[in-house]
C-alpha cells in the first residue's frame, strides 16, 4: 500500500525526515518496504513552459501543418511547426523546448530536438494533454486561460508537486491502516501529536428532491448501509490538487466524482460507490442475493455468472447494479452525462466479500479492505466527507437526508488485562501510566483500573485486537521492541507448554527406519465402510463418526482403526499378484464417545507373504509373528522407549497377539490377524498386524541419549534347556531371570524351541543362552555357578520347569 507524505501531513504534524518516519512506521508494525521520491507527472515538466502564439501561418509544403512564431519568454520568439487543428494566433499554450524529455507514457520517454519538418525549422513542440502525461486527450493542443507571462514553467501553472511515497507491506491483520488516517493513528501513538480529522460539520441537506429508498434484505452480510443523494452535478476533469493526490500514489484520475470516492477511500480506508441515480429503477436500492447463475455485466465489460451467495446491490426491480464491496456494474456507474448520483457507504461482512472476490477472481481496492474488515462506525462520516468534496469539485446539491440502516450496532470489545501478564510477555516491567497513555493514544480506553489490572475498551475498527495478548502486542509495538533490553541471563516463558521433542522429526526418523527395513509407506482414505465396525466385536458401532453428506455407503464413516483401510490396500495388491508385502502407515482414527469427537494418531504395520524373494542361497520362508515383533521393537529401541512389558491378549481381530506396555500404559497391540478380520477384505493368506498408539509412544520417547564405555571385563555365556508348560510365556522366564541374576545378566536369548513326540504334547522345550558380565571386575567360576544355580532353582519352583542336562 502506498502512502504519500504530503497527503499524510494534512492530518498530523510530522517533523521527522522521510527516513526517520519510515523507521518509526516499521517499528510500529507498518513495515516500510521502500521510500521513493515521486513526481505527479514523470519528469516534472522540466523544460516545459507557457508560450504565447504571436503568429500562425500555413506550412508551404503541407496542407495540415502550420508554422507558428511563439513567445517562450526568451529574447526572440521561436519558430515551431504544429499540426494541431485548433492552433491559432493569440493563444496561450504549453511548449516543450529543445532538449526537453516528455513522458506521454512512463516507460516511453522521448526528447524534443531541433528539427526540420517538410523543410521548415521547428524549435520545440506545442503540446497536447496526453503528450505531457497529464491525461488521455489528443483532440488538440492545450489552450490555457491564464494571465501568467510567457516563459513561466508549466509546472507552476499545473500546480505540480513532488512528493515522498512510502510503500508499506501491510499485513492482513492491520485492516485499520488501509488509509492515510489509519497510518496517522500509529504516528500519533508514538509521537503524541493529535490527528486533524477533516471537518464535516458543514454537511447539510440542500433539498429533498431526490429520495432513494433503501431495503436491506440480507442484514447478516450487510450489517450497516448508509447513503445520500446528490443532484445538479457536473461530471468533468478533477482539479489539480485532487489529481495530484491520486497520481502521487499511482492512481489514474477518471473524473471528479469517481476521483473523490477514491480519494476518501485512501484517506479513511472506507470504500464508497457512486451510482447514477437516473439508472436506479423505482428509486429504490435493494441489498440482497440473486438466484444462482444470474448474469451480471461488470465495469470491465465482462458478463459474469453470479453465485447465490454473492451479496448484490440491486435497483427497485431487483436488477443487479453492483457486486457489493467488490465491483460495480457497467450500466449503473457514473458517466459524462450523469447529473445526479446516489452515494453508497456500507459495512459488509468480511467473509461474504472474500467469497465473492475469490469466486469472480476480482481483487479491487474495495475488496482488499472489506475482506480484512472495515470500521462499522465510520460510514456516515465518510459519506459526509465525500458529499462535501463532491459539492466542491462538481457543484450541485445534497438532495436527501442521510440514510443509515444499522440494525445491530457493533459494540466496543472489553478485554480484561493483568499488569503481571503485560510485564511477563514483554519481558520488562513498564510504568503503569505509560501503559495507559499508549493505549489511550491508540483509541483504546482503559477502565476499572486496580492494582492488578484494568479493562481495555477496544474500538471495532481494530478487528485484530480481541484478546489480552493482542492488547499487549499493541503496547509493545508502540513502546518499541528495541527499547526492551536484553538481560544478562536469558530465560523464556511461554503462553503454552511446548513438547520437549519434535513430533515431525520423530515421525520422519521412524519412517526412514521402517523403509530401511524393507517396508513401504501407504496413505489411505480416512473414510470407510460402516460394516467393518459392525462385523468385529472389538469395535462399537455407536462410536462411528458418520458423514452427514456422505457420497456413498462405502465412504460413510470415519475409520475407527487403520486396519479397515489397510486391509483394502493389501487386498488390492494381492489381487494383482503382489503377495509379499510390508507396509506401514501413519494416520488418524476417529471415534464419537459420549457425544464428543475423538481423534488420535496411530502407526500401523502390515506383514504378509514371504520374508524375502526366493533364491538359491536362502530358503523361501514365510513371514512369522516374530518378524513383526522385531520391527516394532526396532522402533521402540530407536527412541529409547524403555521398560517394555508384554501381555498376552485375545480379541476378534487377532488369533493371538501381545500388548506392549510401558508403565502399565498400552502403547502397541500386535499379532496374527483372525480369519474374521481377514474376511472383511476377502484375504486368505496370513497377515501380521501391529497397531501402535503413536501419541502414547511420543510421550515415552527419551531424547536424552546416554553412552557408556565398553566394559574392560569379559562376558561369560551359559546355556540352559528348559522343559515347560506350553502356557508359560517367554516374558515370565525373562522376568525371573532379571530378578535372580540382577545386574550380572546383560542379555538373554532363545536360540531353539522344540515341540514334538519326544516330550509331552502339552510341553515345550526352550534352549536359552544367558550372557553374564560384571562391569567392575572379572567374573570367577564361583559367582557364575552360584548365579546359574539360582536361576535353575527359580525356574523349577516358579514355573515348574524341568532342567535338561
Amino acid at each position: 500500500m502506498k502512502v504519500a507524505l504530503n497527503w499524510l501531513k494534512k492530518y498530523i504534524d510530522i517533523k521527522e525526515s522521510p527516513e526517520e518516519l519510515g523507521e518509526l512506521l516499521t517499528n510500529t508494525g507498518l513495515e516500510v518496504e521502500s521510500i521513493e521520491e515521486v513526481e505527479t507527472v514523470p519528469g516534472g515538466l522540466k523544460g516545459v513552459v507557457i508560450g504565447e502564439i504571436l503568429n500562425c501561418t500555413p506550412h508551404p509544403n503541407a496542407d495540415k501543418l502550420k508554422i507558428t512564431m511563439v513567445n517562450i519568454g526568451e529574447s526572440e520568439p521561436v519558430q515551431i511547426v504544429c499540426g494541431a487543428p485548433n492552433v491559432a494566433k493569440g493563444q496561450k499554450v504549453v511548449v516543450a523546448t529543445v532538449n526537453t524529455t516528455l513522458y506521454p507514457k512512463p516507460d516511453e520517454p522521448f526528447q524534443i530536438k531541433k528539427s526540420k519538418i517538410r523543410g521548415e525549422l521547428s524549435l520545440g513542440m506545442i503540446c497536447a494533454e496526453d503528450e505531457l502525461g497529464l491525461g488521455n486527450s489528443h483532440d488538440g493542443i492545450l489552450v490555457l486561460d491564464t494571465g501568467l507571462p510567457a516563459g513561466t514553467p508549466a509546472a507552476k501553472y499545473f500546480n505540480l508537486e513532488s512528493d515522498t511515497v512510502f510503500e508499506i507491506g501491510l499485513t492482513p491483520n492491520r485492516a485499520d491502516a488501509t488509509g492515510h488516517l489509519g497510518v496517522a493513528r500509529d504516528i500519533k501513538a508514538v509521537t503524541g501529536n493529535e490527528i486533524n480529522w477533516p471537518d464535516v460539520s458543514a454537511f447539510a441537506t440542500d433539498n429533498k428532491d431526490l429520495s432513494i429508498k433503501v431495503i436491506v434484505e440480507n442484514e447478516q452480510d450487510c450489517p450497516r448501509y448508509s447513503g445520500v443523494s446528490m443532484s445538479g452535478l457536473t461530471v468533468k476533469e478533477s482539479p489539480a490538487w485532487l489529481k495530484n493526490a491520486l497520481l502521487s500514489i499511482g492512481l489514474e484520475p477518471i473524473n471528479n466524482i469517481v476521483d473523490v470516492t477514491n480519494f476518501v477511500l485512501y484517506e479513511t480506508g472506507q470504500p464508497l460507490h457512486a451510482f447514477d441515480a437516473a439508472k436506479i429503477k423505482g428509486n429504490t436500492i435493494k441489498i440482497k442475493n440473486l438466484p444462482e447463475s444470474t448474469i451480471f455485466k461488470t465495469l470491465d465489460d465482462k458478463e459474469r455468472k453470479l453465485a447465490s451467495t454473492d451479496l448484490m446491490i440491486c435497483d427497485g426491480e431487483s436488477n443487479p447494479m453492483c457486486i457489493a464491496g467488490v465491483f460495480g456494474g457497467k450500466d449503473s456507474g457514473v458517466s459524462d452525462t450523469t447529473t445526479s448520483i446516489f452515494l453508497e457507504c456500507a459495512y459488509f461482512s468480511a467473509d461474504s466479500i472474500r467469497k465473492s472476490s475469490q469466486k469472480h477472481q476480482l481483487k479491487t481496492d474495495a475488496s482488499f479492505r472489506y475482506e480484512r474488515g472495515t470500521d462499522p462506525n465510520i460510514t456516515v462520516y465518510a459519506l459526509k466527507r465525500t458529499a462535501l468534496l463532491i459539492k466542491e469539485v462538481a457543484g450541485g446539491n445534497i438532495s436527501s437526508e442521510v440514510i443509515d440502516h444499522f440494525a445491530t450496532p457493533v459494540e466496543d470489545r472489553a478485554v480484561s488485562m493483568k499488569y503481571k501478564n503485560i510485564d511477563r510477555l514483554i519481558g520488562k516491567k513498564l510504568n503503569k501510566d505509560s501503559i495507559h497513555q499508549i493505549l489511550n493514544r491508540l483509541d483504546i480506553k482503559t477502565e476499572n483500573t486496580t492494582e492488578e489490572g484494568f479493562i481495555a475498551i477496544v474500538p471495532p475498527y481494530r478487528v485484530d485486537v480481541t484478546r489480552e495478548a493482542d492488547v499487549i502486542e499493541e503496547i509493545i509495538r508502540i513502546y518499541g521492541f528495541n527499547n526492551v533490553e536484553i538481560p544478562e541471563t536469558l530465560s523464556s516463558s511461554f503462553l503454552a507448554s511446548f513438547p520437549e521433542i519434535d513430533p515431525g522429526k520423530i515421525r520422519k526418523e521412524a519412517g526412514l527406519l521402517l523403509s530401511a527395513n524393507g517396508f513401504q509407506e501407504i496413505m489411505t482414505n480416512s473414510l470407510t465402510k460402516a460394516a467393518y465396525s459392525q462385523q468385529l466385536g472389538d469395535f462399537n458401532e455407536a462410536e462411528n463418526v458418520e458423514i452427514l453428506n456422505k457420497l456413498s455407503e462405502e465412504l460413510g464413516v470415519m475409520r475407527q482403526d487403520l486396519l479397515f483401510t489397510g486391509l483394502e490396500v493389501l487386498s488390492h495388491n494381492i489381487n494383482r499378484k503382489q503377495n509379499d508385502l510390508k507396509f506401514y502407515e501413519f494416520g488418524k482414527i476417529y471415534k464419537k464417545i459420549n457425544s464428543k469427537y475423538n481423534e488420535k494418531m496411530r502407526l500401523a504395520l502390515y506383514l504378509t507373504g514371504k520374508n524375502e524373494p526366493e533364491n538359491w542361497l536362502r530358503k523361501n520362508e514365510s513371514i512369522k509373528y516374530h518378524d513383526l515383533y522385531s520391527a516394532v521393537l526396532k522402533i521402540f529401541n530407536k527412541f529409547s522407549a524403555e521398560s517394555i512389558e508384554n501381555e498376552d491378549f485375545h480379541s476378534d481381530i487377532f488369533d493371538y497377539g501381545l500388548k506392549l506396555k510401558i508403565n502399565q500404559k498400552t502403547v502397541c497391540e500386535l499379532g496374527k490377524l483372525s480369519k474374521k478380520a481377514l474376511k472383511l477384505s476377502g484375504l486368505k493368506q496370513d497377515v501380521f498386524y501391529a497397531n501402535i498408539d503413536w501419541e502414547a509412544l511420543l510421550r515415552k520417547v527419551n531424547t536424552n541419549v546416554q553412552f557408556e564405555p565398553v566394559s574392560k571385563f569379559p562376558e561369560v555365556k551359559r546355556d540352559l534347556s528348559l522343559v515347560i508348560d506350553k502356557n508359560v510365556s517367554y516374558e515370565s522366564i525373562k522376568k525371573i531371570s532379571l530378578k535372580e541374576a540382577g545386574h550380572l545378566l546383560s542379555k538373554i536369548d532363545v536360540f531353539d524351541v522344540y515341540e514334538g513326540d519326544k516330550i509331552d504334547k502339552d510341553k515345550k522345550a526352550y534352549a536359552l543362552s544367558f550372557t553374564l558380565q560384571d562391569k567392575t571386575k572379572t567374573l570367577n567360576d564361583k559367582i557364575i555357578d552360584k548365579t546359574m544355580n539360582k536361576l535353575m532353582q527359580a525356574f523349577e519352583q516358579e514355573i515348574g520347569a524341568v532342567i535338561r542336562k
